[in-house]
């Protein structure tokens, strides 16, 4: 855990020593603030409630969070600093979970910022806190999924762009699976079943039900097992690439 922690307070500390942190939480903070009043139409529904905020984070982190994910393994390779990395003693698997968590983390802060929206829904009405605590940790389940992804593909290419559009894609894929059209077009051929994985994989439909309040563990074992099973797919690349 000692490991973890130094490598997680070393990635954390690499975001703010350049300009992408302020710039993410600008650009996160001014889209999740115009997206609630403006897109969302806060006002005009009349209702104190966060549902307008936390129904866009879902297409903000499509593109956000890949954004953040980008650098954590490609910059290590394209600047050679990935031999360095492996040579100290810490195992590929505390060195994926350092960056992941510190990664998270990051998303952490961006997203409890946010808070000056909850306090505007406080003063101008009296919105169910339980609900909005369980849409910000549904939001924040949600971050870690998207980023645990992010974080697998970044480790695949040494090109930051690429990694970027891969993981922005596959991010898509797993919020687009639960939309009707989409299981349109597995009813046509494929046997229920499949049509209720494919729906099961949806970030939208785990994140829509916890937005209401209910924190389903079901929804929390599914962000937890996607988290997992994307991190040990990120060690296992992280030594292919070393042994290659």
């Amino acid at each position: 855990m000692r490991n973890i922690w130094i490598i997680a307070k070393r990635e954390l500390a690499g975001y703010f020593a350049t300009p992408l942190a302020l710039i993410f939480i600008v650009i996160f903070l001014a889209l999740t603030g115009a997206f609630t009043f403006f897109l969302g139409n806060f006002f005009a529904r009349g209702q104190a409630d966060l549902q307008a905020f936390f129904q866009f984070h879902p297409w903000l982190y499509l593109i956000l969070i890949p954004a953040v994910a980008m650098r954590l393994w490609a910059e290590e390779r394209k600047s050679g600093t990935i031999e360095l990395l492996m040579t100290l003693p810490v195992t590929t698997t505390q060195a994926v979970l350092g960056k992941f968590f510190a990664a998270w983390a990051f998303c952490g802060i961006a997203l409890s910022l946010t808070f000056p929206i909850w306090i505007t829904v406080n003063i101008l009405g009296e919105p169910d806190n339980g609900t909005i605590v369980a849409g910000y940790v549904g939001s924040f389940l949600m971050a870690g999924g998207l980023m645990s992804i992010g974080a697998c593909m970044s480790a695949m290419t040494k090109n930051q762009v690429i990694a970027f559009i891969i993981a922005a894609t596959v991010c898509f894929l797993f919020t687009m699976s639960g939309l009707e059209m989409v299981l349109n077009f597995f009813h046509a051929w494929a046997p229920p079943l499949i049509v209720d994985t494919v729906a099961s994989l949806s970030f939208l439909v785990r994140f829509d039900a916890v937005t209401r309040g209910v924190i389903d563990m079901r929804d929390v074992l599914y962000f937890i097992s996607l988290i997992a099973f994307f991190l040990f797919t990120n060690v296992i690349v992280v030594e292919v690439k070393k042994s290659a």
